[in-house]
């Protein structure tokens, strides 16, 4: 990977953090690890790459997201003393790699506080972003971001079940019922699928509306994140948080005035024709997909 530093030419009011940021030669960006544990004020790379980087790729994966798309090891050529050179071990960050890294560095270190504070509101910035560009697509657009979404998680929450003893396809299909009874007001996944009038074949989260999908992905998203943080090991315990998430996406629903999942219209096109159809579009357009379409036909 060509790298291309920031370090010249560098305004003197930049952050130090924005000064050695990099982008490779597809343009994206990201942190040498070797460049931010020397900003960050450690003394040495052992001890950051063994504690520091090691908690923020835990966090990364508790997080639900891939490391190897934001810690990736790697090697850094050091220039040492006499022109000699040394291939050394480093770990390209992206920003939400750096975001963790140095949440998990010491805090009593005064750039790791400054650090923490930049790279929160950077990631908050992109959040927004991210937000402002699903609320300009189309309805059909929202649906197949927010099912791809929704696939990517749903494998994550069934991970995480299996680690709390929801094993076979009988225990994760008890599972899943025990969070549609609470966020559907006691329905279970085959008296919504009756209420949607679909076939045999046709599964339900393909025939939802992005509200119901995001009402779903909170739901998995949450539970996830407790039966992670309560250490839960027993399959009845993963069951009832499953139940009581989906009643508290669902009181939510209430206190803010909204339309309880079961009663949203269904949608009159499937994920697959909306598929369909968007690949013609792109192929048409030979534009590149936006959304992935990384949801899994047999969930």
């Amino acid at each position: 990977m060509t790298e291309q530093s920031n370090f010249q030419g560098t305004p003197q009011h930049t952050s130090p953090f924005d000064a050695i940021r990099r982008v490779d030669e597809q343009g994206n960006e990201y942190w040498s690890a070797r460049d931010l544990y020397k900003i960050l004020g450690y003394r040495e790379w052992r001890n950051f790459n063994n504690t520091v980087i090691k908690r923020a790729m835990k966090a990364c994966e508790e997080n639900g997201r891939a490391v190897s798309d934001h810690l990736v090891r790697s090697y850094k050529v050091i220039q040492h003393g006499k022109g000699s050179t040394q291939q050394a071990i480093d770990v390209q960050l992206s920003r939400y790699g750096a975001y963790l890294t140095v949440m998990n560095g010491d805090p009593h270190l005064p750039i790791v506080a400054m650090g923490q504070e930049y790279f929160a509101e950077q990631t908050r910035r992109q959040e927004l972003a991210d937000q402002d560009a699903l609320d300009i697509l189309s309805e059909d657009q929202r649906r197949l971001f927010v099912r791809g979404q929704l696939s990517i998680n749903n494998r994550h929450l069934a991970e995480t079940a299996s680690q709390a003893g929801v094993v076979t396809p009988s225990d994760f299909a008890i599972f899943q019922n025990h969070g549609y009874r609470g966020l559907y007001g006691g329905l279970v996944e085959d008296q919504i699928h009756a209420r949607k009038q679909l076939k045999p074949t046709q599964k339900i989260l393909d025939h939802m509306g992005s509200t119901e999908l995001a009402a779903n992905l909170f739901r998995a998203t949450q539970t996830d994140e407790q039966i992670q943080r309560e250490g839960i090991r027993d399959k009845s315990q993963a069951n009832q948080a499953h139940h009581i998430m989906g009643q508290r996406v669902r009181q939510f629903i209430a206190d803010g005035g909204g339309t309880m999942p079961e009663d949203l219209p269904t949608p009159e096109k499937s994920i697959q024709q909306l598929q369909r159809e968007e690949q013609k579009r792109l192929k048409h357009n030979d534009q590149p997909d936006l959304f992935g379409n990384s949801f899994d036909e047999n969930e």
